[in-house]
């Protein structure tokens, strides 16, 4: 068999859709090339090998048992790989019909260049700044870090990780280039080992750039050819923390490179914890503010009901203040918390109410333990019926926000075609699922396209695309027409002056492809792997269980642990690790699922491992995890107690 010109390797975790439209971008360019493609499934949920390997018979898919992180899965692949060149390849992107040719020509024509990137652009047609960067240096990642390069964009000082002082539209040597797509001379690869296994899912693409500098090898950004590619996918519709493994990433880079400047390296890992925690604070900022607004409505309103029912705003006694403001709202905080109403989903009036009424019944409660405040059960009573109505109105303003400006906006659509895939769409689009979806008319590609029996009005001809983008106010662009390749799609997006408008290929009709059009369109989330077990309040109650039963046993239930467990030693060790939130009382019985803590006491200890094959251990876990509950976590520990006696 013939040596293949490129092997392609792509890691898929839970993005079939994505991942059947990349395949299908990989064939269209593929032309005289001899391609191998391979796919490392790292153990998704969404049948993605079982429903694309009889669609794709000439591609190797490898099905993992565990999700062993985006590095570990490519060195799998480079093991299998046969080809002269290897395509590191994103499941989420397209590329054009001349990538793979442009490449490797450039390849072939620079024998001192060792990986090589493309221009890589957003679905909006807009430059994704990491497709070449510098090295996270000293200096360069203190500008990335305390937003000096955002500031100065065009410095050469201050912008050097992003580079954004050079031309996106100029082939050059870079230091790096991002892993979404790195066409990756062979020889690279024998000499470099490939990826560095400590790096779960960021970072390692920047790491073997690194090290194939050191070996000899440049690095360069080609601007002849373009790649679409919808950031993020495989991360957004997993369980995995992606602020956490960012911010880890560049510490362990921090940490092998640089940790010889000491001072610069704990003034980085410094300048990582701060920007992990704003970037968590960005992502759960609604959730802050509504927080504040419900804290804030629950003490006014108790000062207007003490001012209703006794002429003053604060009429209690002196030693009262500020216990009950204090008091009342971390009451609320925690009850809201109970319900779900914080940290799981957009906010409420359900949950608002039931919260509210549970902080009523709680308060009331304590008034009969503490008879020096129980000053006005009146008081307390108008003081929820002001929070609610004010949780009713945040809620509403919330809402209406969501729908006019926010994500349950009106979607206003074009479709690029007239043709059975686009009348096809249209009868998906008008589904209940896609209710904020407009669908303003056609676009023709024929200048002798001027009717359409699809009902639906034609805007123009593309010739006039962003004249009519701009006249309608569109902000959604589905592509139908077959006559449009992957590259012209690529020079009509990056020619639209209009930065908002999101572009979608559909010039197959597929029921997976429309489904994932009408997710991306509606702001759907999709289903989201071991939710229940990300809830904050459940992981909130599982770490507070954790502390207390594991600092019991060290303290005086340390004779518990004798009677339970076959290996006391040990086990002392391991509530430790309890204690400090490395392990969990109840939990895991392997880390195989890269998602959850390994646990003291498990499902599959309760229930005779020594008889299950590892694929029933695995399925324990999964079960374990998509139904978690406190209560199961009980259930798991008198189990296990009445296994020990």
């Amino acid at each position: 068999m013939d040596t293949p010109d490129i092997s392609i390797i792509i890691v898929n975790y839970n993005v079939k859709d994505f991942l059947y439209q990349c395949l299908k971008s990989i064939f269209d360019s593929s032309h005289s090339l001899n391609i191998e493609t391979i796919v490392i499934d790292n153990n998704s949920s969404d049948g993605s090998v079982e429903f694309l390997e009889p669609l794709f018979k000439n591609v190797n898919f490898i099905k993992l048992k565990e999700n062993i992180g985006f590095g570990k899965a490519n060195n799998i692949g480079f093991e299998l790989a046969k080809g002269k060149y290897f395509l590191l390849l994103n499941p989420d992107t397209v590329i054009g019909e001349n990538t793979l040719q442009t490449l490797f020509e450039f390849m072939q024509k620079n024998p001192d260049v060792g990986i090589a990137g493309c221009k890589v652009l957003n679905p909006d047609g807009t430059f994704q700044l990491a497709c070449r960067r510098g090295f996270p240096t000293p200096w360069a990642s203190f500008c990335k870090l305390f937003g000096l390069q955002k500031i100065f964009p065009k410095s050469k000082i201050f912008s050097q990780y992003n580079q954004t002082f050079r031309s996106i539209d100029e082939t050059y040597y870079i230091d790096s280039i991002m892993g979404a797509f790195m066409f990756i001379r062979k020889e690279v690869i024998e000499q470099t080992g490939g990826f560095d296994p400590d790096f779960f899912m960021y970072g390692e693409d920047i790491d073997l750039c690194y090290r194939s500098s050191k070996a000899g090898w440049k690095t360069a950004y080609v601007h002849t050819t373009s790649i679409f590619h919808y950031k993020g996918e495989s991360t957004r519709r997993s369980s995995i923390d992606e602020i956490k493994h960012f911010y880890e990433a560049m510490g362990i880079f921090a940490r092998k490179h640089y940790s010889k400047f000491i001072w610069f390296y704990l003034f980085l890992k410094l300048g990582i914890y701060i920007r992990s925690a704003l970037a968590y604070l960005n992502k759960i900022k609604k959730q802050i503010l509504i927080i504040i607004l419900d804290l804030l409505a629950i003490n006014i309103s108790l000062m207007l009901a003490t001012k209703i029912r006794f002429g003053e705003f604060l009429n209690f006694p002196d030693y009262a203040y500020p216990t009950v403001f204090i008091v009342i709202s971390i009451v609320l905080f925690f009850a809201m918390l109970l319900v779900g109403e914080y940290f799981e989903s957009k906010p409420t009036i359900r949950r608002a109410v039931f919260g509210l009424m549970i902080t009523f019944f709680f308060l009331s409660s304590l008034t009969y333990f503490f008879k020096e405040y129980a000053f006005s059960r009146g008081v307390l009573l108008m003081t929820i019926g002001f929070s609610v109505l004010s949780a009713i109105v945040f809620r509403l303003i919330f809402s209406i926000y969501d729908k006019t400006k926010g994500k349950d906006s009106e979607r206003r659509i074009a479709i690029v075609g007239i043709n059975q895939q686009s009348e096809n769409l249209i009868n998906s689009l008008q589904t209940i699922e896609a209710r904020n979806a407009n669908i303003v008319g056609l676009i023709s590609v024929n200048p002798d396209e001027i009717n359409s029996s699809l009902q639906i009005p034609i805007l123009g001809n593309i010739s006039f695309l962003d004249k009519i983008l701009k006249e309608h106010r569109i902000k959604e662009v589905i592509i139908t027409d077959q006559s449009i390749s992957n590259a012209g799609l690529v020079k009509i997006a990056s020619n639209i002056s209009l930065p908002t408008v999101r572009f979608h290929i559909a010039k197959e009709y597929e029921e997976l492809l429309a489904s994932r059009i009408i997710n991306e369109i509606s702001g759907n989330e999709g289903v989201v792997p071991f939710r229940q077990y990300k809830k904050f309040r459940n992981t909130l109650i599982k770490r507070t269980f954790d502390l207390l039963i594991s600092f019991f046993l060290l303290s005086i239930g340390f004779p518990i642990v004798y009677l339970l467990f076959e290996k006391p030693r040990e086990t002392f060790n391991k509530l430790w690790k309890v204690f400090l939130g490395k392990l969990s009382f109840v939990g895991l019985y392997d880390n195989k699922l890269s998602f959850g803590k390994k646990g003291l006491i498990s499902l599959v200890q309760i229930s005779n491992p020594e008889r299950l094959s590892e694929e029933t251990k695995l399925n324990l876990d999964k079960y374990y995890l998509e139904n978690y509950s406190f209560y199961l976590d009980i259930e798991i520990i008198l189990k296990f107690i009445t296994r020990s006696k």
